[in-house]
């Protein structure tokens, strides 16, 4: 059963395809074979989605017959289960509203844009990690207990206490646009009162990277420069910490872009 950190890895890159989702869903009735999965699913790339599939014990494939393993009987059922408990989380929880805005400061890293501080009610708490699926580029951080989204420049961030903060802002009405939907797309989603599926993990390149790195080649990093380094995290060869320009206070906004962008590494 998988357990150490690559094995994990290659059963979250396993099912974060459709397809193999599909799949995996299909083979929960019973053994099949690839001409009848390739029927059900299609033919499209099948032995590269069931060679994935296998590589992370999920599946076992004999003599053209394909099965779920225990660890993959397990893991579809542990979802199952994960995937009830959330639906009752959210079925509970009640519709928002944005309580007040109290303040609009100047971003450290640009003083023409801004950083709102603002307030929900009720708090959502930990349902915002169920509702994590429903923002293109949101992640759930169990260290913060918030929910942090990305939409071009701006970074919001949703406490499970009510506070909600947001970085990059052009202008008030800009945030309270912001706020509205943020507002709304939560609240659409309690009315329905089921957990949202699980989205397609969204791909970034290095570029996406570069371009919040400090881009000035001082290698104290150790890499030649800024750009390798992007491509290196990516590759999660270096982490974040190894860029110490990061850490001042001109590059606090790039920093925590990157730190959002490297949940979809």
């Amino acid at each position: 059963m998988p357990g150490n950190p690559n094995e994990i890895k290659l059963v979250n890159n396993a099912m974060s395809n459709a397809t193999r989702r599909k799949i995996m869903n299909f083979l929960s009735t019973g053994d099949k074979s690839t001409e009848e999965i390739g029927g059900e699913i299609g033919k499209t790339m099948l032995d590269f989605h069931l060679k994935l599939l296998q590589q992370a014990s999920l599946i076992e494939i004999e003599e053209g017959t394909v099965r779920l393993s225990e660890y993959g009987k397990n893991f579809l059922k542990e979802k199952e289960e994960k995937g009830a408990d959330k639906t009752a989380e959210i079925s509970q929880a009640k519709p928002i509203e944005i309580t007040e805005v109290r303040q609009l400061l100047p971003c450290i890293a640009d003083s023409s844009k801004f950083r709102v501080i603002a307030n929900i009610a009720p708090p959502l708490g930990g349902t915002l990690k169920v509702l994590e699926p429903i923002f293109p580029r949101g992640r759930y951080s169990d260290k913060i207990s918030a929910l942090i989204m990305q939409k071009g420049e701006v970074i919001t961030t949703v406490y499970g206490t009510g506070k909600v903060t947001m970085t990059m802002v052009k202008n008030e009405d800009e945030a309270k646009k912001a706020l509205e939907n943020l507002r709304s797309t939560i609240n659409e989603a309690i009315a329905k009162g089921v957990a949202p599926a699980p989205r397609e993990k969204v791909r970034i390149e290095p570029m996406e990277l570069y371009k919040y790195l400090p881009q000035t080649n001082c290698g104290k990093c150790g890499e030649q420069s800024c750009y390798t380094f992007a491509i290196k995290l990516m590759g999660g060869e270096v982490t974040l910490d190894k860029c110490s320009p990061l850490k001042e206070s001109s590059y606090i906004t790039n920093f925590e872009h990157l730190q959002v962008l490297s949940a979809y590494i």
